[in-house]
Parts: C-alpha cells; structure tokens; sequence
C-alpha cells in the first residue's frame, strides 16, 4: 500500500530541535563512532612519524617537527581524549550487553560516567606523561 501521507511528513534533519530532543544516550552513541573514526588520524600520525625515524634523519625531522608542534600537541591530546572516550564508551556497551543498567535514569549516570571519566582520564594521562 503506498504511503499517501509522505510529502507531509518532515524530513530527518528538520526532526531535531521541533520535533526531537537528542538524549544524552543517543549523543554519546553517536559521539563513540566519531572517536573511533577520529582515532585514525592520531595513528596515522603516529605511524608516520614511525616511518620516518625508519627511513631517514631529514625525513624524521620533518615528521617530528610536525608532531611536536602546536597542531601536533592539539591532534595527540584529543587522539587521547578519543581513546578513553572510546574504551569507556565501550565497557558501557558491554555492561549493555550484559542486560545490566538499561533503566533510563541508570543508563543517563552511565553516559556522563563515560564523558565525566574520559576527560579526568585524559588529563591524568596527560599529568603522568
């Protein structure tokens, strides 16, 4: 049966704000696949700057001048965050997956638990390093 009512109805990016109210479940849903993308640049970096020191002393210059400047500290630090935002984000999946706090109050605690505890871990990290 066709649907007769879909040029009446809005579309998904107009559904946010009038229609949907983001929950902080489904933000940090979202936000997890974003760190996990995100990583990849960070160990691409990382990688390169491997290479380098692989092949050859100029080359090794150039990639650690790019790693130990400004851009390179600001794409480390939030490689950093994205790696504990990722790890906590995913033991809360697990937890998830155990049927364990689903309740939508328990669920809400977990989700700041996993933002409140990625950035603390990120600047302890950074303090012992």
């Amino acid at each position: 049966m066709p649907d007769v009512n879909r040029g009446n109805r809005p579309l998904s990016p107009f559904m946010i704000g009038q229609y949907y109210r983001p929950q902080l479940t489904s933000v940090t849903s979202i936000l997890t696949r974003i760190t996990g993308n995100a990583l990849l640049i960070g160990a691409l970096m990382v990688i390169w700057w491997l290479l380098a020191a692989a092949t050859s002393e100029e080359y090794f210059r150039t990639a650690n001048a790019v790693l130990t400047s400004g851009f390179g500290d600001l794409v480390l630090f939030g490689s950093l965050w994205a790696l504990w935002y990722h790890t906590l984000a995913g033991i809360r999946h697990l937890v998830w997956d155990n049927a364990q706090m689903l309740e939508l109050e328990r669920a809400e605690k977990l989700g700041w638990g996993v933002v409140f505890g990625s950035v603390i871990l990120t600047i302890v990290t950074v303090i012992i390093i």
